[in-house]
């Protein structure tokens, strides 16, 4: 999607030099530093406290407001200019066929691994896009509550094959999207809770025509089901733009030992939790299982799965070992 006349030159100017020529000319992305991609900020206000961020942020990750700065406000901006370019081709197509029709979310899509950030960088762009004027109603959705319940997955025999492609209600989640896109008054997605590890009976999240979607989930780029069949649509189907949070395994592992840890002495001393059981563990053997889990099913997941997808991304951020975002690449248009 072409951005508004006179922006999309300068945008690639700023990579355009001797000191990136090789990085932009070869792939199908365009590559920037930290500092080439924070000049793309523009005049973006930062408009989050440091409270407010604080309530952002995920456990264990390190994010500040120069990181908000440097990142997300350009990243903010250019998704900004996304929809507003799909605002104004769905106001061509009113006036030509005469009528308007009900309000179509812009869906974003972003995906990665367990543990490597994903949702922060979500309830974040959340937060960022909803100050924009003409996008203020930016609602998230999570495919966790998309997973089959833990009852279906046992008589499956996949329950420890959760969060891989078979896991998920892949029908349901295609038509909550189908919902979105055509504009129904409500669309409803089951609810996940975390600390039961399973789908809340009963619950829904109920989108009602936002101006902006986000789903966040492991596999939303999936191109393949689980039977091996190949469908008519996919999830990515009906995503306006995408992005894919990366990282070496070996950091995301590392991450995410450290949050089974800091889980260990918070969540999982909670009597309701399902994994209470690893409480009262003690850090050499809560670092062990954390690390035998990442090994038979976290690990495996995001190399047969999860980053098979990355190249079908439109915008990847890459994080460095301290969690912070050393790269980012932009898909060419």
């Amino acid at each position: 999607m072409a951005a508004p006349a006179g922006q999309a030159d300068s945008r690639l100017e700023l990579c355009s030099g001797q000191d990136c020529a090789m990085s932009t000319s070869r792939g199908r992305y365009l590559q920037f530093d930290r500092g080439q991609w924070a000049s793309l900020r523009a005049a973006t206000p930062l408009t989050l406290s440091v409270d407010e961020l604080e309530s952002l942020r995920g456990i264990n990750e390190r994010l500040d407001l120069g990181e908000v700065s440097d990142i997300y406000l350009p990243l903010s901006r250019l998704l900004n200019l996304h929809v507003a370019a799909t605002q104004q081709l769905s106001e061509v197509r009113d006036t030509f066929l005469g009528s308007p029709r009900a309000p179509v979310p812009y869906v974003i899509g972003l995906a990665g691994s367990v543990a490597v950030g994903k949702s922060t960088t979500a309830r974040l762009l959340q937060a960022l896009l909803s100050r924009w004027p003409n996008h203020p109603r930016v609602d998230l959705v999570t495919t966790d509550g998309f997973l089959y319940p833990n009852a279906e997955l046992e008589a499956r025999g996949i329950m420890r094959r959760k969060g891989f492609p078979e896991s998920y209600d892949q029908a349901a989640l295609i038509q909550f999207l189908i919902d979105v896109k055509t504009g129904a008054a409500e669309a409803g997605a089951p609810v996940y809770s975390h600390t039961v590890y399973d789908i809340v009976a009963g619950e829904q999240t109920i989108v009602r025509q936002p101006d902006v979607l986000i789903i966040e989930g492991l596999n939303v780029l999936q191109t393949r089901s689980a039977e091996d069949h190949q469908p008519s649509v996919f999830v990515s189907d009906y995503f306006d733009f995408s992005i894919y949070v990366d990282a070496i395994e070996a950091h995301i592992e590392q991450w995410y030992v450290d949050r089974f840890l800091t889980l260990r002495d918070t969540v999982f001393k909670d009597p309701t939790s399902f994994f209470r059981r690893y409480g009262t563990l003690t850090t050499n053997e809560a670092t062990a299982e954390a690390r035998g889990i990442w090994a038979s099913i976290n690990g495996p997941n995001l190399r047969d799965n999860i980053a098979p997808t990355r190249d079908r991304a439109d915008l990847v951020l890459v994080k460095g070992a301290d969690h912070g975002v050393e790269q980012v690449r932009l898909r060419k248009r």
